[in-house]
């Protein structure tokens, strides 16, 4: 059993394509902002290497717009820190150009569609309570 919980939150209305997507992006946040969560390297019976996976659990949950905003406001409230995905960054190219559309809004301007965080497990229950599991 792990102390902290891993929650990806995606809003429910995107299309099946873009809700991957968001949850790719937000996964890579997770993991690049926290060392010792990959395990090591998989390999099978006849010796072909695998990459190494992450080795606590994650929950993919949805939310209605609404939802995610009140979200995304408990993250910043509490001072967490979280991956972001905000909807102008599916129609951008490339890293760069996803800060910058995400420099352009203030907090409570930017039209998010997802958020990861991995904090203490009750603290995520809290913040992310009203979304549901991803179905």
């Amino acid at each position: 059993m792990f102390d902290t919980k891993i929650a990806i939150v995606v809003r429910e209305d995107l299309a099946v394509w873009q809700k991957l997507n968001v949850t790719a992006f937000l996964t890579s946040g997770i993991v690049g902002a926290h060392e010792g969560l990959l395990g090591e390297p998989y390999e099978d019976a006849d010796g072909h290497r695998y990459h190494p996976l992450v080795v606590q659990p994650m929950i993919v949950l949805s939310a209605a717009a609404d939802t995610l905003r009140t979200i995304h406001r408990r993250v910043l409230e509490r001072g967490v820190k979280a991956s972001l995905y905000i909807e102008d960054m599916f129609s951008t190219g490339h890293d760069a150009a996803n800060r910058a559309a995400v420099r352009q809004y203030p907090a409570d301007g930017l039209n998010v569609v997802g958020l990861a965080l991995r904090e203490e497990r009750k603290l995520v229950d809290k913040i992310t309570k009203g979304a549901r599991m991803h179905g």
